[in-house]
């Protein structure tokens, strides 16, 4: 009832704000603490606590914790990051990090010679690609302010790890995982404590900001709402606990930065701006839902609605064994030693051996239901294994306790394996024969693969799909990111419908919509939210707030069931209400993130008395809150039905699952 009151007085606050359309006055002076903390005092019986700050901060991924450590290097003695999870990171938990950055220490070290205006035009033609429209000035803004960012990392810590190389031994490398740059300027690197962090990026930014005792993080935090004070002036966010739903009013002197991510992870969103949107899996944290597009437009924010439809994929999303909306990378690769890939039809629909990887990410984004079936046979597994080929395909999917083996097809035949794909085998069979075909003649089809004796990366060898033993691997289109969103100026001030910039509002990351174009380029994924998230902090704080500006919503509102999350049902995992279930004790195993888990269940006097988690293989990093809080919360309810752990969602649905088989056991 508390937080009804509260929101329904908030929301009253907010229309008065903006009522009739009328322009708000103020006094001239620029708006300072007093004007939030007299915001806050006005309203304080609404919440549970206020918290005051220079600067609030509104996630702790790369663009959050970057902004946070640049606010205090510009003056900043108080910043609050809120937090919605229990770990900051955001998607550099899901990630390497490939770093990219023209004109870095590491290129003058090796000698590589480079350019940022070679580096602008890379990513503006990468961005182009298929209608894309990148934002010229925006991307200067990254790579002018990127060697700063990319320094700061290095001169923190980043020099003492180590970088993969070249067969020159340069640490400044190509990344074939997307469109090449015309100069080697992506970094690969490794987290050192690999049991709490993937990225090496994330690692020492995480270090830095625990080290500045002006920054504090707020775990287990959303934000749901902005306010402005009475001088039109977003100053304000309330925050709800996410294990007590107490809210907490948090004011800026100076003003917020939205950095939430994406909406990689909201289906529902993809599929309203993409036409097979809705089936992409999910790569990312289950935190990338797009909440924070909301969170601003409520408050005025413009949505770069052509950007929206900016969604890239993986053509290499392997779908997870419990759960078939998320999904990791993968790929076979069997197609660069004549393998095929299949659409629902049993048709083939782009080259495969094409290099530039937008076009067959395209391609398989078009298909019905995003997905495609890697077909090859043992000839051509045991050439690329020859060639040197075969590394993913071994890690993936070469023993049964690989993490793809739950989704590998074998048959005699065509006709069998068509059946176990659910592909019409008339189609798939026209054509292999249209392939080999193909093949035989060794020219170019109609798809531009060509079957002549040249080699490259991509062409290891030439195969028919002919043999005894014939293989299909599901694979579908995979999204880790998003590159619409909300839009901003070149300071990372949050715009209005009309091009105004809303007083104390910034953004940073993800979020941010028509930056880079249809396509990211390498290594932008990580260096661009940190980058920005500086380039908002240093706004931030040497800005001037505007006063006597209007705040009302955007009138192109995102509907708020985009964001409604579809509640599992728990319980139908297992019937407690009607079971009796014997004393004991009970294990089960079920599969992980990287391997097997296994839950041990005491039943006592019919109840569940213990959930112990005594096998696990998960990201500790990701997967640590989860292991501690969903067995205990099964325990003490005595139930299935409990909430997962934010940012943990996959660990904590495995828990539940390997506690329902333990049940059945004790119900049998």
């Amino acid at each position: 009832m508390k937080r009804v009151i509260a929101m329904l007085m908030a929301l009253c606050m907010a229309a008065s704000l903006a009522g009739c359309g009328s322009t708000q006055t103020a006094s001239s002076a620029p708006a300072s603490s007093q004007a939030a903390s007299q915001a806050a005092s006005e309203t304080g019986a609404e919440y549970d606590a206020t918290e005051t700050a220079d600067v609030v901060i509104i996630g702790a991924g790369g663009a959050g914790l970057s902004a946070a450590s640049e606010a205090t290097a510009n003056g900043a003695e108080k910043v609050i990051i809120l937090e919605v999870t229990g770990k900051t990171g955001g998607s550099l938990n899901y990630t390497n990090g490939s770093m990219a950055c023209a004109e870095s220490v590491i290129q003058k070290e090796d000698g590589v010679e480079d350019s940022q205006e070679s580096f602008v035009q890379d990513i503006l033609k990468n961005g182009s690609d298929f209608g894309g429209k990148p934002n010229e000035a925006m991307v200067r803004e990254f790579v002018a302010e990127d060697i700063n960012a990319f320094q700061w990392l290095w001169d923190n810590g980043l020099s003492e790890y180590t970088f993969n190389t070249d067969a020159e031994g340069k640490r400044a490398v190509f990344a074939p995982e997307h469109a090449l740059y015309s100069i080697p300027r992506t970094y690969k690197t490794k987290a050192k404590d690999t049991a709490n962090y993937k990225s090496a990026a994330h690692e020492v930014m995480d270090k830095v900001v625990k080290a500045n005792d002006k920054i504090e993080i707020v775990y287990n935090t959303k934000a749901i709402e902005l306010l402005a004070n009475d001088q039109g002036q977003v100053l304000s966010v309330v925050g709800e606990d996410q294990n007590t739903g107490d809210l907490t009013r948090f004011d800026a002197s100076k003003g917020i930065i939205v950095a939430t991510g994406g909406y990689s992870a909201n289906s529902k969103l993809m599929g309203k701006y993409a036409e097979n949107g809705a089936d992409y899996l999910i790569g990312g944290p289950a935190t990338a839902d797009g909440n924070g597009l909301l969170l601003m437009q409520k408050v005025g924010a413009a949505l770069n609605e052509e950007s929206m439809s900016y969604i890239p994929t993986f053509p290499m999303g392997l779908e997870s064994a419990d759960n078939p909306t998320t999904g990791t990378i993968a790929s076979t690769y069997t197609w660069k030693a004549g393998g095929i890939v299949v659409n629902q039809n049993g048709e083939r629909f782009v080259n495969e051996c094409e290099s530039n990887p937008s076009v067959r990410e395209v391609a398989l984004e078009e298909q019905p239901g995003a997905v495609q079936y890697d077909i090859y046979t043992d000839k051509i597994l045991e050439d690329l294994r020859a060639n040197k080929g075969a590394g993913m395909y071994d890690l993936m999917f070469g023993s049964e306790d690989s993490m793809g083996h739950h989704v590998l097809q074998e048959a005699s035949s065509l006709e069998e394996l068509a059946e176990k794909i659910g592909v019409p085998a008339e189609n798939l069979i026209a054509t292999v024969d249209a392939y080999n075909q193909s093949v035989e003649e060794g020219g170019t089809d109609e798809f531009g693969r060509s079957y002549d004796d040249s080699r490259d990366t991509y062409k290891l060898a030439v195969n028919k799909i002919e043999g005894d033993h014939f293989y299909a691997v599901p694979l579908h289109a995979l999204c880790v990111m998003t590159l619409g969103g909300i839009t901003t100026n070149e300071q990372m001030q949050v715009l209005d419908e009309s091009g105004n910039a809303i007083p104390g509002l910034y953004a940073a990351g993800e979020v941010v919509g028509g930056i880079w174009g249809k396509f990211v380029s390498g290594g932008t994924g990580v260096m661009g939210p940190i980058t920005f998230g500086r380039i908002a902090a240093q706004n931030v704080m040497k800005g001037e707030l505007a006063t006597g500006y209007t705040v009302k919503a955007a009138s192109n509102i995102l509907d708020e069931d985009l964001f409604v999350k579809e509640k599992a049902a728990s319980d139908s995992l297992f019937d407690m209400s009607s079971a009796t279930l014997t004393d004991g004790d009970y294990t089960a195993t079920v599969d992980g993130q990287e391997g097997p888990m296994t839950v041990a269940v005491t039943i006592a006097d019919g109840k569940i008395a213990a959930v112990e988690v005594t096998e696990n293989k998960e990201t500790e990093a990701i997967a640590g809150p989860a292991l501690e809080k969903v067995p205990a919360a099964i325990v003490e309810s005595n139930s299935l039905d409990v909430d997962g752990v934010a940012g943990a969602t996959l660990s904590s649905n495995r828990i539940k699952k390997a506690v329902a088989q333990c049940l059945e056991q004790a119900a049998g």
